[in-house]
């Protein structure tokens, strides 16, 4: 059944969205009001003018469209990301072919240079967001890629610790926007309930990039060489590879581009439907006490990713390996790591239980650096990083998705992301000094700093989690119903919720503080 068809978009809009209010409180007749009034803005959003009228869309089979979707957006996009994350973190590989030796780096120089890059990375990620919006993703994202991998390149030239920091942080700049935006980019294509499993495969990049960062390691100058080319290479492709938008995608007839933009104006997706910037969408995501809690969450799991990534050949070198063998065995840990990854975003999206899965993998995080801590057994630390790495690797991309299903308005959501990001971020600068050399073979004090973030996200996991419940009980009690005009003026109690002329108006404005919608838990 084609997307055009009147039935179709009438049970679409009928069943999107959170429970109506009509399951809460009202009275039996407010009931009937209510779903009247909600029947009535559904005709009206019917008679919007539809996208593109002229295209026949019949023939058009949504579920090999959404494949052929697939195909052509996620592959190559985790691939730019596996070369984002190998570029930023073979410094590590680096090392172990005698790159502080060479430089004349003392310890804390090393740690210096690797601080540096969270800082622009952090920093240059929001307005680098805006200039995708301003510009064609295919223009911007490549334009970054082509110049952070001569960044990379360059970085392979260095002679002395200066040359190595300035690098060090022009990377950091250049790298910050792709994570957000593709992110922001891959939700102008699917729909809301599409988006986790897409986040997790892409963010699983990460993963195999630290299989490749251990079997690209000839020198520490040509690991830099290498990737650089490589990246560079693959921001010129991307000029032609990546797409646009929905509306202007060369790879997909009229009527393919037609259901897509259909298929996200049925879901909602105020991005499609045009949602007016109004300040106080921004003003809400900053008072929100989801965006703070979603903060410190986050930071609970990026602090420990960056540590992992960046230390782990030195980790297994210390425990009796070589450097060459100490970077083959990164690649089963991070090939374990990308599936795990893979079956949690799955199993999320299927059941949404993305509160009880996080909580879960930052356990077994915890049980692996108890271990690494305790033990003073080369096979059994060995044994450990994988606990930590499916504990640490599946943890990101699920929280991405558990703060994003949690907030509604594409504006609001937009800055919460952009804050919960930048401030886990950030924290790469702390956990990347947290492995000195001194503390070597056994690195207590690096392993004791990144279970204390671990716990930290595993205590805001069960905070978040128990707000939202809550929040979910009182909406189901009625404490937050708004007066809706015609259907419930004489409940004066609440008025403190809000008054409006229609259930879409409270939508609209109230965005995930509208009494009807559930968060997800």
């Amino acid at each position: 059944m084609s997307s055009a068809d009147p039935e179709k978009a009438q049970a679409t809009a009928e069943t999107r969205g959170a429970p109506s209010p009509a399951a809460s409180t009202y009275s039996s007749d407010e009931k009937g009001r209510v779903a009247q009034v909600e029947r009535a803005d559904d005709e009206q959003r019917l008679k919007a003018p539809l996208y593109n009228p002229h295209v026949d869309v019949s023939g058009v089979d949504e579920r090999k469209l959404l494949r052929k979707l697939d195909l052509y957006l996620v592959p190559w996009l985790s691939f730019l990301y596996l070369l984002s994350f190998l570029d930023r973190t073979s410094i590590g590989n680096a090392k172990l072919y005698h790159m502080t030796t060479d430089l004349h780096l003392t310890d804390k120089q090393y740690d210096i240079a690797l601080t540096i890059f969270f800082f622009s990375y952090a920093i240059f990620e929001v307005p680098s967001n805006v200039f995708l919006k301003r510009l064609r993703p295919s223009l911007w994202l490549s334009l970054l890629m082509l110049l952070w991998g001569v960044m990379m390149t360059v970085q392979g030239l260095v002679h002395n610790y200066g040359g190595l920091l300035g690098m060090r942080w022009l990377l950091g700049m250049f790298e910050a926007g792709l994570f957000p935006g593709v992110n922001y980019y891959l939700s102008c294509w699917y729909k809301r309930s599409e988006f986790g499993i897409r986040a997790a495969l892409f963010f699983s990049a990460a993963t195999v990039s630290g299989a490749f960062g251990g079997l690209l390691a000839p020198a520490w100058a040509w690991i830099f060489i290498i990737e650089g080319l490589v990246t560079v290479i693959a921001g010129i492709m991307s000029f032609w590879i990546i797409q646009d938008f929905p509306d202007t995608a060369k790879f997909l007839s009229e009527a393919e581009r037609t259901v897509v933009v259909r298929r996200l104006q049925s879901d909602d997706q105020f991005s499609a439907a045009g949602e007016r910037l109004k300040w106080h969408y921004i003003w809400r995501s900053l008072l929100d006490w989801k965006t703070w809690v979603g903060m410190l969450l986050y930071m609970g799991a990026d602090g420990p990713l960056y540590a992992f990534s960046l230390f782990l050949p030195s980790i297994i070198n210390q425990l009796g390996f070589k450097a060459t063998p100490a970077n083959l065995l990164t690649v089963p840990v991070y090939a374990v790591a990308c599936v795990v990854t893979c079956i949690v975003g799955f199993v999320a999206d299927r059941h949404g239980c993305r509160g009880y899965l996080t909580m879960l993998c930052l356990a077994v995080g915890a049980a692996g650096y108890i271990i690494l801590i305790a033990s003073r057994n080369a096979a059994l630390s060995y044994v450990a990083v994988y606990l930590a790495a499916c504990g640490i690797y599946p943890t990101i991309p699920n929280i991405i998705a558990w703060v994003s299903n949690n907030v509604e308005g594409s504006y609001k959501r937009s800055v919460s992301l952009a804050m919960v990001i930048s401030f886990g971020n950030i924290n790469g600068a702390v956990s990347s000094n947290v492995y000195r050399a001194k503390d070597a073979p056994w690195y207590t004090l690096g392993h004791g700093i990144v279970l204390m973030y671990i716990g930290i996200g595993f205590v805001m996991s069960v905070i978040y989690w128990s707000l939202l419940k809550r929040e979910n009980a009182r909406r189901e009690r009625g404490e937050r119903d708004e007066i809706i005009k015609g259907v419930n003026e004489h409940r004066t109690e609440l008025a403190d919720n809000g008054t409006y002329e229609s259930v879409a108006e409270a939508k609209q404005e109230k965005g995930d503080e509208w009494s009807g919608y559930r968060y997800t838990l």
